[in-house]
């Protein structure tokens, strides 16, 4: 379990409190009530100042793409603006109990997903700004998405409410239970789909549960197969990822911009491929050594991590109709380190997979990190999964409020057990206790941010017009609304 130290004023035993006396010191140093208190600190950086250092590291050509997807809504903005709420947080109270920390644990990061039994299950699925820190920072921001998508959607202050309140006390109560549980039940719990489902059914219009039961089976057909045929062609026999720019584009044309022949990239790829088999869990080398490297793509993926470098690769195996597809994405420092501490690990893409392994219940079989020299001559840092493994998501632009109270609910469910595998659970469900307290608080807090997020997102939508700091000429592509 991890340990947090004494508060001031308290008697020095030499120990490290655990357990429920490290819940009930943490209370001594900040009451439950206090995280609603919510206001900007009066030296807060300026958002945008924020978003163009982090521009600074990507892909020039593509930031201009970024801001326009953030700008889409003021939720499209938050899922963007993890760097922005990062330095928010800190400026909050916190209990000072660490756990590791999903960083960016909004609503549209937790989905289904295939385990490596073949059962579809939830859990959250974006790790990149993972890493330990306080417990309350991942849920204050799950807290203050669920109120920014209930407004997006035009819920009333009621309505928001309710799914905000729903989706922390779930937390509460999990990590109570949690709590009372033995270590190795803990590292067992997930959440099947078809569970949660019977779990949550009474609980959803019946309208809505039949659209969801439609996308889990397409869920299950979205799979390397299904990339197979909806981004090749054959060429000479031999699969080729099409290009779709400034979407996908594929190695030979990114080699040409820097005068990389397109055989020295391919020899590039392949030992970076021999790189990650050396990460992989159990196994999984083994089945890897069975397919070869064919092609490649730089493909632009989500709102917030456009402009940084991800890759697709297609290796085939026994055949053409025997592909696995592998995104590379780019791993840089998580954005919670300004606040929280320097990562143990020597890399990012470590950083990333390891922080996986330790919050997700069930992780995907190819996952692995490698670092290397890319075509622009840099050395960086990358993370590898299945491009496609049944990615299911919810349809946060048609969900009904009943549907936002489930859904939040399953979401603090998830972050309670994530939190639980690597914190002091004892500690947590001690300090947060049996009452609503905390729940009222948060619900203040979410919409407190809400609040503040949407001032950011005019200033970003203003920055982008005409003699605006973040105006070009023409928009880099259609924006994203997934």
């Amino acid at each position: 379990m991890a340990a947090t130290s004494a508060p001031a004023g308290a008697p020095d035993t030499g120990a490290p409190l655990i357990g429920a006396a490290a819940g009930r010191a943490a209370r001594a140093r900040v009451r439950r009530g206090a995280h609603g208190e919510f206001a900007p600190a009066s030296d807060r950086p300026d958002p945008l100042d924020l978003l163009a250092a982090q521009a600074r590291t990507r892909l020039q050509a593509l930031v201009p793409l970024r801001h326009e997807r953030m700008a889409v809504s003021a939720f499209a903005f938050f899922r963007g603006a993890a760097a922005v709420m990062a330095a928010d947080l800190a400026a909050t109270p916190h209990t000072g109990l660490r756990v590791q920390l999903c960083g960016d644990a909004h609503l549209a990061n937790f989905g289904g997903f295939a385990a490596p039994d073949r059962r579809l299950v939830f859990d959250l699925n974006d790790f990149d700004e993972t890493l330990p820190g306080p417990w309350e920072w991942d849920v204050k921001r799950l807290a203050a998405s669920i109120a920014i998508a209930g407004r997006d959607r035009g819920f009333g202050s009621e309505q928001r409410a309710v799914a905000t309140g729903a989706a922390v006390r779930e937390y509460r109560e999990a990590i109570g239970r949690f709590a009372a549980e033995r270590h190795v039940e803990v590292w067992y719990a997930r959440l099947d789909v078809e569970a949660l489902l019977d779990r949550w059914r009474t609980r959803i219009p019946a309208k809505e549960l039949r659209s969801f039961e439609r996308g889990l089976a397409k869920a299950r057909a979205k799979d390397s197969l299904r990339a197979l045929d909806k981004l090749t062609d054959t060429t000479q026999g031999v699969p080729r990822i099409v290009a779709d720019p400034p979407l996908i584009i594929p190695i030979e044309e990114v080699g040409e911009l820097f005068g990389v022949p397109s055989q020295q990239i391919a020899v590039g790829v392949d030992e970076l491929l021999g790189e990650h088999r050396r990460t992989v869990v159990g196994a999984t080398a083994h089945l890897l050594q069975r397919y070869r490297y064919v092609h490649a793509a730089h493909k632009v993926v989500g709102v917030g991590s456009v402009g940084t470098r991800a890759w697709i690769a297609l290796l085939v195996g026994g055949g053409e109709h025997d592909p696995v597809f592998l995104q590379l994405k780019e791993a840089q420092a998580s954005v919670l380190e300004p606040y929280a501490g320097a990562s143990e690990f020597a890399t990012h893409g470590e950083r990333v997979v390891r922080g996986q392994w330790l919050m997700q219940a069930a992780s995907d079989i190819f996952l692995g990190w490698v670092s290397g020299v890319g075509i622009d001559g840099q050395q960086r840092d990358f993370y590898v999964r299945q491009l496609w493994d049944w990615k299911k998501s919810v349809d946060l632009e048609k969900i009904s409020p009943h549907a936002l109270a489930a859904y939040g609910q399953m979401c603090g469910w998830t972050l309670a057990r994530a939190h639980a595998r690597s914190g002091d659970p004892e500690a947590i469900a001690a300090y947060l206790g049996g009452s609503d307290r905390f729940d009222q608080a948060l619900t203040r807090f979410a919409e407190a941010y809400a609040d503040l997020n949407e001032r950011d997102h005019a200033a970003l939508v203003a920055a982008l017009k005409p003699g605006g700091r973040f105006h070009v000429a023409s928009a880099a592509a259609e924006p994203a609304r997934g």
